[in-house]
């Protein structure tokens, strides 16, 4: 499979596009930017400067996924989400000089292999969004987020637990089990792992 650029888009000759993956129109991906093999970046989404995308992962139109965010495989990123990079932003200095790319460090949003995060939702920097982990459409991260954990509101609290499947797990005895698999899960203080009983 072929690597896919729509002529509006503005795909830099620095970044790495994987076989397969798709850029749709408006899409911006920046310099150094590397993304792996049978990606899709939606339309007017933005990709920064040296952010690293896995494989398979879907970025939906008008996300804003800024450097140096890092995204796993299989990850899902929602129509208009924000991934942030600036724990302090201002425009201007304490002086009221502009400030421009030399005069703070930006920092990054981790989303590991299979998370998805929601329409609108924003991630604040620095956060990781554990694996497998689903993020509810317009939620607002703000601490890390546990493999499996399904967070919601604003800010975002964590009111269960969802499956590789993507649907809410539902308790069973000593497990969380995946009604759409039948895989089962176990708690693990504010984790969740997958069970020895699956093997």
């Amino acid at each position: 499979m072929t690597t896919t650029i729509a002529s509006s888009a503005d795909v830099s000759d620095q970044a790495v596009l994987g076989e397969g993956t798709q850029v749709w129109h408006l899409a911006q991906v920046r310099e150094q930017a590397v993304l792996g093999d049978n990606c899709i970046v939606g339309r007017g989404a933005y990709v920064g400067t040296g952010v690293q995308i896995g494989e398979n992962t879907k970025i939906q139109n008008y996300a804003l996924v800024y450097e140096p965010a890092r995204l796993g495989k299989g990850v899902f990123i929602g129509p208009a989400v924000v991934l942030t990079n600036d724990i302090y932003p201002r425009a201007v200095g304490p002086d009221g000089s502009l400030k421009n790319s030399h005069d703070w460090t930006p920092v990054g949003v981790t989303v590991e292999d299979g998370a998805s995060i929601g329409a609108r939702a924003v991630c604040v920097a620095p956060v990781t969004v554990g694996r497998w982990a689903t993020i509810a459409a317009g939620a607002v991260v703000t601490k890390d987020v546990p493999a499996f954990g399904l967070m919601v509101g604003v800010p975002a609290r964590r009111v269960g637990w969802v499956g590789k499947a993507g649907e809410p797990l539902k308790q069973q005895d000593a497990f969380w089990v995946c009604p759409a698999t039948g895989t089962k899960y176990i708690e693990d203080g504010a984790s969740l792992k997958e069970s020895e009983e699956n093997a």
